[in-house]
Order: structure tokens, then C-alpha cells, then sequence
């Protein structure tokens, strides 16, 4: 990707396009580069979407009580123990 050259006063009037645009600017003062702007993508609203379902369900799990939380960790280590045991035993079927 090409880096285009803009001088600082360009720049600064010009910021909001620049951040929109994805392309890598070299910030030049006298002709001299002075620094690079580098925008990064925005996020999709997927991933909005993600972030908040994944709020949603924080708050779900900050609003259960100890008895709960508690039954919760006894339950995901059933699991576990399970899934490791599971690992640990040679398949019969090959």
C-alpha cells in the first residue's frame, strides 16, 4: 500500500477524511517527515453486536448469588474432570 505525503497544515484540516481513509499518511513539516498517521479499521457492527451480547450476559452472571455462582464452578468442574477423563481413555472403536 502506497503512503501518500501530506503537510502537517494539510493534515490537520483534513483529519476526519484521513481517519476515514485506510490508507498510511507520512506527516511531512518543511518537507521533512515528521511522523506517520496509520488509521486502523473500525470495528463491524458484528463485533458491536458481540461486545454487547457479551455485557448482556456479564451482567446476567454479576446478578447470580453465591449459591448460584457456586453450583455454576461445580458444574463447569464436572465437566472438565469429565472431558479430561475422556482424553485419558483409549478410544475402543479404531
Amino acid at each position: 500500500m502506497e503512503t501518500k505525503s501530506v503537510g502537517i497544515r494539510e493534515f490537520r484540516a483534513g483529519l476526519a477524511e484521513f481517519i476515514d481513509n485506510k490508507q498510511p499518511v507520512a506527516v511531512t513539516r518543511h518537507g521533512q517527515t515528521v511522523g506517520f498517521f496509520i488509521p486502523t479499521a473500525r470495528p463491524a457492527q458484528a463485533d458491536l453486536q458481540a461486545l454487547r451480547d457479551a455485557a448482556d450476559k456479564l451482567e446476567a452472571v454479576m446478578a447470580l448469588t453465591e449459591e448460584e455462582v457456586e453450583a455454576s464452578v461445580r458444574d463447569f468442574d464436572g465437566l472438565r474432570k469429565a472431558a479430561a477423563a475422556r482424553r485419558r481413555t483409549p478410544n475402543s472403536m479404531k
